[in-house]
């Protein structure tokens, strides 16, 4: 490991950055599902989080070798068929040639980068200390929460229905939230808790708190957010028929109006449900294969 551990995350941003746009740009087709699409986003979090990768000739990450990414090796196994491979660790920023020592180009690069880890360690504990504390205050808000039903809590304290807690969650919804409409805000927060969604939020958020010094960090995690919200919808009304999802998007409008919350976002959950397709055998299948096929092209390093 470096002593200098913001030239390892420097590097990772950039590749980062770089998959990023991509999944961005993948993410415009109409015809992809969110509910299949989100898991997309898991690929340049990855990135943030992991400085070496497999190479492999099919790897998009020769495009960026042409024009300025060079590779360290950091392990290799070679005389064993085709199962030989190689990781490596893509030194895009270039300025260090070896990583064990850590050799720079001349000693003014190890002094910036030395004082740039100090910098970037103390920007990121102060990102990770701000959100917990935003968390502790937020549960001691709650802490008071009436017990409805199930895993539903009414609060005063709240003004949107909201799942909290990553390991025993749980619904609060506000006190005055208990019409006819409420099973179709409690079917969405409980598929949250089915498909882990605040576990992934906060994986997002540490990824991002890693790379805070990076707009482009706070972008993706921004429309990860975004559309792990419409993939939630996707997947709350998958068996509902045409007049439910009518009545699941009226109650979006509903509680967006009475929670002041709005935006471009709610527009595209909107349209999602009421554009909703159900997705056949042979189409999940082949978004499958779409996902796994993207995921290997962009998680791994160039040969």
């Amino acid at each position: 490991m470096p002593r200098e551990p913001f030239y390892w995350v420097l590097n990772m941003s950039i590749i980062a950055s770089f998959i990023g746009v991509i999944v961005w740009l993948i993410g415009k087709i109409r015809m992809l599902p969110r509910r299949v699409f989100v898991f997309l986003w898991a690929i340049p979090f990855i990135r943030m989080l992991i400085p070496f990768g497999i190479t492999s000739r099919y790897s998009l990450m020769t495009l960026v070798a042409k024009l300025t990414t060079r590779s360290i090796t950091v392990y290799r196994i070679e005389n064993a068929g085709p199962f030989a491979w190689t990781i490596t660790w893509p030194n895009t920023v270039m300025v260090v040639e070896e990583t064990s020592p850590m050799g720079y180009r001349s000693p003014s690069l190890k002094s910036i980068f030395a004082r740039a880890s100090v910098v970037w360690l103390i920007g990121t504990a102060v990102v990770l200390l701000t959100a917990a504390i935003i968390y502790i205050l937020t549960m001691r808000e709650i802490k008071g929460a009436r017990h409805w039903k199930d895993n539903v809590f009414l609060s005063d304290k709240v003004d949107c229905p909201s799942v909290y807690g990553v390991f025993r969650p749980r619904i609060v919804l506000p006190s005055s939230w208990t019409g006819q409409e409420i099973k179709n805000i409690i079917l969405h927060e409980n598929t949250h808790i089915r498909r882990k969604d605040n576990f992934w939020r906060l994986l997002g958020l540490f990824a991002t708190a890693v790379h805070w010094f990076n707009p482009l960090s706070w972008f993706f995690y921004k429309e990860f957010l975004s559309n792990l919200e419409i993939a939630c919808d996707e997947s709350s009304v998958a068996k509902m028929s045409q007049q439910e999802r009518k009545e699941y998007a009226t109650t979006l409008v509903n509680a967006t109006v009475a929670s002041g919350f709005g935006g471009a976002i709610f527009r595209k959950r909107i349209e999602a449900v009421l554009s909703f397709r159900r997705i056949t055998v042979f189409s999940a299948i082949c978004f499958a294969v779409l996902v796994l096929v993207i995921a290997f092209a962009l998680l791994t390093n160039a040969v």
